[in-house]
């Protein structure tokens, strides 16, 4: 049992959060002071990065968790991909059990109801004013007025960092701790290698947001530093010490199965990985400094 305790602003205290969640059984506590609507959260980030099989997440209530129900079933839904599980000790959800997974496929349903519910009420809207002879869209951009665009262009703006934050955890800590020192194309390899194939991101999406977030201040400018030219053989061990030190506890035939998952070739040109080769290789990242 993991314990995450989160407080909003610098003069709250989680130490009520960790005591309740020490006495609920939690072998270790990582607490974190962020806004509930900020889904970057580097403590969250590196505890979802860390969690294994039969883990269990577990916080006081949901909401210091998160503020929509899109990012909890999201949290959720990625723990699960993990074989890990989630527990709230004030509210009903616990799926390691049937009556916690019935509750979670309830608000699945509500959410996509709500969904469908802003849907109908859209398109309602926009056949009853073309009904009634208007025309949809905002005349000030119909007009290009300039201070309509620029609202526009912020919304958007707004948008896009949004979903962002919604994915933070796939790619926010991989850049920050591989940049500038690793090639973006291994970067991209090593982001995309847990994930399923519809959340993976290219590598001109990848540098948009990086550059978005770098912009805002939640990334430092060093990470968009060209990368310094690399040894060949010094090439797969970086990869393969990139790839522990985002999960320390990971075997070496997960490893096997992430590298062959990356389509990338052992030191031989074999497709099919080997612990040993994995093995071999951290050693030599160990000597070279690569692991942490």
């Amino acid at each position: 049992m993991i314990g995450y305790a989160r407080v909003s602003t610098e003069d709250q205290t989680p130490l009520p959060q960790s005591q309740a969640l020490k006495s609920a059984g939690c072998v270790e506590i990582h607490e974190e002071q962020a806004s509930g609507g900020n889904r970057a959260r580097p403590v969250l980030a590196r505890v979802l990065e860390r969690i294994g099989k039969g883990d269990t997440l577990v916080v006081v209530r949901i909401d210091r968790l998160a503020r929509s129900l899109s990012h909890l079933l999201e949290v959720i839904e990625r723990l699960e991909a993990k074989g890990a599980f989630f527990r709230s000790l004030m509210d009903p959800i616990d799926t390691s059990s049937p009556q916690g997974k019935f509750t979670l496929q309830v608000l699945g349903a509500a959410a996509g109801f709500e969904r469908a519910l802003i849907r109908e009420r859209t398109k309602a809207g926009l056949a009853s004013a073309r009904s009634k002879g208007c025309v949809g869209g905002n005349p000030g951009l119909r007009a290009r007025n300039p201070a309509a665009l620029r609202k526009v262009r912020l919304a958007r703006q707004d948008g896009y960092m949004e979903r962002l934050n919604e994915m933070a955890q796939d790619w926010v800590p991989h850049v920050r701790r591989l940049r500038p020192y690793m090639a973006w194309e291994d970067v991209l390899r090593i982001v995309n290698g847990p994930l399923p194939r519809e959340r993976q991101w290219t590598q001109s999406r990848l540098l948009r947001a990086v550059n978005a977030y770098v912009r805002d201040g939640f990334l430092p400018p060093t990470v968009l530093d060209r990368a310094g030219r690399r040894e060949t053989d010094d090439r797969l061990p970086a990869i393969v010490a990139a790839i522990k030190g985002a999960d320390p506890d990971i075997t070496l035939q997960a490893i096997c199965s992430r590298l062959e998952a990356m389509r990338e070739r052992t030191p031989r040109g074999r497709t099919s990985w080997q612990p040993s080769s994995v093995k071999m290789l951290l050693e030599r990242a160990e000597r070279l400094g690569l692991l942490e």
